[in-house]
């Protein structure tokens, strides 16, 4: 073989060598984070805020530079369409295929409980935002599992907080599923001096709420002392319908959480309305809160939603674990990391607690004014709930 025909080959092999590299050099300076949410099905708005917020955060998080110790953040979007086996089979995908270091999601509780395993098998970390259900971060939690959004228990007993008072009469209107059941039940628990009298399930896609209204004042109107119906409700079907049966007529009041603003609309025909929100754009006061309200502002026209503000702080919370990290993306690593972490958000600082990854947070209890210069029921503060007052329960048996 002559010299030269040697040298060629030497240098193709050297070639070779370089393209086969080059692809693993590449991905080392990136970190890709899946976010499956649900892009369409029955929470689409919900999905839809979390993404803008989730964007928003880490632009915010990392000065508009969308990287942390110079690897850059590539976001993988994934529709769960609300569906839990699509939810698993995505998830498995963003960790198996698309080599992603985490994940963010779901919208649904339902589709969450079905990814919990995955992320335990593929050893990955899971940021759950913002389903709710207290199973996530209780008996069906991996250590993998951490949770930005506010869990059931969290919002029944900040809510628990507003009518838990002796002689109260409560009857709970909710979806039949995670996050209605997991609601209820928490709020069960919650409240010590009053008396929840009825449970009220009904199907997740509603509309016609008459049936079970006349159920709920079946068992109020009799009576004594003050007769409340406290709702637990997501998505589509208007619950707040149940007043066109005159329930002022039984001295029956209404009672909820906060909801996404366009759902708070109902709320403006409840004017003294009382109950506790995870967050509305107008109550804290905070530099993340106001960057977070300026930029929706300039890039929509509008407020900051209620999920936008979960989305927001689940990418604070990646890029705070991250830039702790200096950019290490290893499982265990980031979970030694995150455990026992505080990170700042639009509702201030939050804390991973080390038992279970739930972020302890505020909460807000409000009363519902009803201003001519908002298509929605204002919540206003009366007392912002810190998690220093809520006995959270650590739910997990692990």
């Amino acid at each position: 073989m002559h010299r030269r025909h040697i040298v060629a080959i030497a240098a193709l092999a050297t070639l070779a060598a370089s393209a086969l590299t080059a692809p693993a050099w590449a991905q080392s300076n990136e970190i890709k984070i899946a976010h499956i949410y649900s892009k369409t099905g029955p929470l689409e708005a919900y999905g839809k805020q979390t993404q803008t917020g989730f964007m928003m955060g880490l632009d915010y998080a990392t000065g508009g530079t969308m990287a942390v110790n110079g690897k850059k953040l590539v976001v993988i979007e994934k529709d769960d369409q609300g569906k839990p086996d699509l939810g698993k089979s995505l998830l498995a995908a963003a960790y198996a295929d698309d080599k992603a270091a985490l994940a963010v999601g779901p919208t649904s509780s339902g589709v969450a409980l079905a990814m919990l395993p995955v992320a335990e098998e593929y050893k990955k970390i899971l940021l759950v935002e913002p389903a709710v259900a207290d199973s996530i971060t209780g008996d069906k939690w991996n250590k993998y599992i951490f949770r930005t959004g506010r869990n059931s228990s969290q919002d029944a007993i900040s809510n628990a907080v507003a009518l838990d008072k002796p002689g109260v009469s409560i009857a709970t209107l909710a979806q039949d599923y995670a996050f209605g059941r997991d609601g209820v039940k928490a709020f069960k628990d919650s409240v010590k001096k009053a008396k929840v009298v009825h449970e009220e399930y009904l199907p997740q896609n509603t509309t016609d709420f008459t049936a079970g209204a006349q159920r709920l004042i079946d068992k109020l109107k009799d009576l004594p002392g003050r007769k409340v119906i406290w709702i637990v409700w997501a998505g589509a079907g208007n619950p707040f319908k149940i007043a066109d049966l005159d329930l002022k007529r039984y001295g029956i009041e209404i009672a909820t959480g906060g909801n996404i603003l366009p759902a708070m609309a109902s709320y403006k025909q409840f004017p003294g309305m009382e109950g506790a929100t995870y967050y509305y754009f107008g109550i804290p006061k905070n530099p993340v809160n106001e960057a977070l309200v300026a930029a929706h502002y300039k890039q929509f026209k509008t407020p900051p939603d209620f999920f936008t503000a979960g989305g927001f702080s689940a990418a604070m919370a990646v890029v705070t674990a991250l830039k702790k990290t200096g950019g290490d993306t290893g499982t265990n690593k980031l979970i030694s990391t995150m455990e026992g972490m505080s990170f700042d958000t639009p509702k201030g600082p939050m804390t991973f607690r080390k038992e279970d990854h739930q972020a302890l947070q505020s909460m807000y209890h409000f009363k519902i004014k009803a201003d001519p210069a908002f298509a929605w029921g204002v919540p206003e503060l009366v007392h912002e709930i810190k998690a220093s007052e809520m006995d959270i329960p650590v739910k997990n048996k692990r």
